[in-house]
């Protein structure tokens, strides 16, 4: 059983990543940002909260990610692992997800962090925004996101690096260098820090 966190700033690759790490552990991606985009589409009850957040710049609230989460992991195709891509992103949620996890007997066996340039994120969700026509990759929010990605998330690698689980891997280069190095990380124990 293999059940995996990729982590970094948004725009760093951890979609597309995730995609290639799961097919190859043969586990589901589960990405926060796809469901919560879904329910927006769908003009659910939760995409129109959700809108509200992502419109601002901001983080959906952990009640709400939380809820999703816990939801999500109830599903079957989770019984043999999973790859969880933008969540946890408080230390909140990594409790959360903890008791969670601890209730069905498993816990989170490595964590993947995704390091790349800031100029770089926010010249790839730019492109992405405008090839996709996606209204919530401004600047200006990427920016936002940045710092509340620095300011929020960074220090829950600190929390699995304790635990011996991170793979931190170079996030610049094509998916298929990308691919490669995060492959090599995890053909490898974690390197205590």
């Amino acid at each position: 059983m293999t059940r995996l966190l990729i982590m970094g700033p948004p725009g760093a690759g951890k979609g597309t990543q995730a995609e290639l790490v799961a097919k190859r552990f043969a586990v589901p991606a589960i990405s926060t940002g796809d469901i919560f985009r879904s329910n927006i589409a769908d003009e659910t009850d939760l995409g129109r909260q959700v809108k509200g957040y992502l419109d601002s710049g901001r983080y959906v609230p952990d009640e709400l990610t939380n809820e999703v989460v816990r939801d999500r992991l109830t599903r079957a195709d989770v019984a043999e692992g999973f790859l969880l891509d933008g969540y946890p992103r408080t230390l909140a949620q990594v409790d959360f997800l903890d008791k969670v996890l601890a209730e069905q007997g498993h816990e989170i066996d490595h964590v993947i962090v995704l390091n790349v340039d800031v100029d770089e994120v926010v010249k790839r969700l730019h492109e992405r925004a405008l090839k996709e026509g996606r209204d919530d990759d401004t600047p200006e929010t990427i920016r936002k996101r940045q710092e509340l990605y620095l300011e929020q998330t960074a220090p829950l690698i600190a929390v699995y690096r304790e635990r011996g689980l991170v793979f931190e891997v170079d996030g610049l280069g094509t998916v298929d260098d990308v691919q490669q190095r995060v492959a090599d990380a995890i053909e490898q124990p974690p390197q205590p820090h």
